[in-house]
């Protein structure tokens, strides 16, 4: 089936569309980046996050597409909202690679009447000059609407090993002289291989980023994986749209083979170009590039939150809450959570991955979430716990509710500490305001909601002879979550 090509709009530039990409895990960055808050959603030492770093990237573009996970879209679209951006987000009941998603993504763009260009960006990217990112776009306007499928390559200031990189044939860009036809993508090589890469002036990093026309994605898609292209068709003519997102079918997505684009589509076609991105790039992939890419002191250390370090030398340093005091280390990486601490020698911190993979066989929780937790409608944090009984601090945000449930195992008595609590139990409402309390029977149905403008914060004394997250009977929801088993 050919995807029919809408005529191209007067300005290329305004028939962009972003299309962020937010599905990894960030498992290198761990303890800070956890598996249910990636990455992309961390404010590390600065007022936004990765994810709204990129939004605002884009801004003078149209509304872009974000394709997430369903575990982070309440988080995603909280801070979209405190960036002002009125994204689409699509969500995958579960992960699928880039490839499925982008093809999501354009199968969206195509059906609101359009055939836009997709700028395909990671959402975890750092782009140092905007003014170069954007000289690197206009290059790309005329390859893509011309139907080729381009992608972002930064020149390698050294020979990291890091990164893949992505073979140019040189002279082959002839009238399109703003970039090159590509050659081969190649693997992250060892370090005597990228010195080679780095000496023969055709290889580039591979940033990760894309521009090209929906329907020519979706028919290189379609000629070189129909299998993929039939399930992403499939899934999203059956989406849903629940609290402003498009929800792909979970029965059909899962169907879907996994894979990236470098594999599905750009090392099998023949339209594949590249054009230099000329600036700083980071994929903040682990501590080390985080280390590069911070401020550094004199010493040309990094220290982010409570920290002393006296004779320190090029080491990272980050506390999220209690004090980190170093003397005499050199390269070390150090990153304190309320519940794990990281040490590393800033040389090995790849294999963070693999660490984190022991504690997911070893049946441990610290690779899943932090200790405070985040919801839809605000978060919690266990902030003590024993034999029968756990303390957990909740905050409620200002008109959010969490669901109408009931407990097993479990009783709860809430003590409001600041805001004003609406309190239903068995179908009876009652307020509680600072300094008072409430009790919540084991067995009784009961919702908590913030009524006010301002946050909620109360302590929950959980006791009972199971306290697991498990132990929820969820009766309705604002967030569409009937049938998990989250508070």
């Amino acid at each position: 089936m050919d995807i029919k090509q809408q005529p191209s709009a007067p300005s290329l530039m305004a028939n962009v569309v972003p299309v962020i990409l937010s599905g990894g895990s960030g498992t290198r960055l761990w303890p800070t980046s956890r598996k249910k808050f990636p990455k992309q959603l961390l404010k590390l030492n600065g007022a936004k996050s990765m994810i709204q770093r990129t939004v605002d990237r884009v801004t003078h573009l149209q509304d872009p597409i974000l394709v997430c996970n369903e575990e982070q879209r309440f988080m995603i679209a909280k801070q979209l909202q405190e960036v002002d951006c009125n994204a689409t987000l699509i969500v995958e009941p579960c992960s699928r690679n880039t490839a499925p998603a982008i093809a999501v993504a354009a199968l969206h763009a195509i059906s609101q009447g359009q055939d836009p260009l997709l700028l395909v960006q990671p959402a975890d990217h750092l782009i140092g000059d905007q003014e170069a990112f954007q000289i690197a776009l206009d290059a790309a306007l005329l390859l893509a609407e011309s139907d080729k499928i381009v992608t972002f390559g930064v020149p390698p200031a050294v020979a990291d090993t890091g990164f893949g990189y992505i073979k140019v044939s040189p002279g082959s860009g002839g009238s399109c002289s703003a970039g090159e036809r590509i050659e081969r993508f190649v693997e992250k090589p060892d370090l005597a291989t990228a010195t080679q890469y780095l000496s023969s002036g055709d290889y580039f990093w591979n940033s990760g980023m894309f521009l090209f026309k929906a329907s020519v994605y979706l028919n290189q898609l379609q000629k070189h994986n129909p299998e993929m292209f039939s399930h992403c068709q499939q899934a999203f003519a059956e989406s849903v749209l629940q609290a402003g997102a498009v929800c792909l079918s979970e029965p059909l997505f899962s169907l879907c083979p996994s894979d990236s684009i470098d594999y599905a589509i750009m090392e099998k076609t023949n339209s594949a170009w590249l054009v230099p991105l000329n600036t700083s790039w980071k994929d903040l992939g682990n501590w080390s590039a985080m280390w590069e890419a911070a401020d550094k002191d004199l010493n040309d250390n990094v220290q982010w939150g409570d920290v002393l370090a006296d004779d320190c030398e090029r080491s990272f340093f980050q506390s999220d809450g209690r004090l980190i005091a170093a003397i005499g280390v050199k390269d070390l990486i150090v990153v304190e959570t309320k519940d794990a601490i990281l040490v590393a020698d800033k040389s090995r911190v790849q294999e963070v991955k693999s660490l984190v993979a022991r504690l997911e066989q070893q049946g441990r929780t610290e690779h899943l979430s932090h200790r405070e937790v985040m919801r839809p409608w605000g978060s919690y944090d266990s902030i003590g716990q024993g034999h029968r009984f756990q303390v957990k601090l909740i905050k409620v945000n200002p008109g959010e509710s969490l669901s109408l449930q009931m407990h097993h195992y479990r009783a709860e008595h809430w003590i409001v500490v600041s805001g004003t609590a609406l309190v239903e139990r068995d179908g009876e409402e009652q307020l509680v305001s600072e300094n008072e309390s409430v009790y919540i029977q084991i067995g009784q149905r009961h919702r908590l909601t913030n009524p006010g403008c301002l946050p909620l914060q109360l302590i929950e004394v959980q006791s009972g002879c199971y306290l697991g997250e498990d132990d929820i009977v969820r009766y309705s929801d604002n967030y569409n979550r009937v049938q998990e088993v989250r508070a």
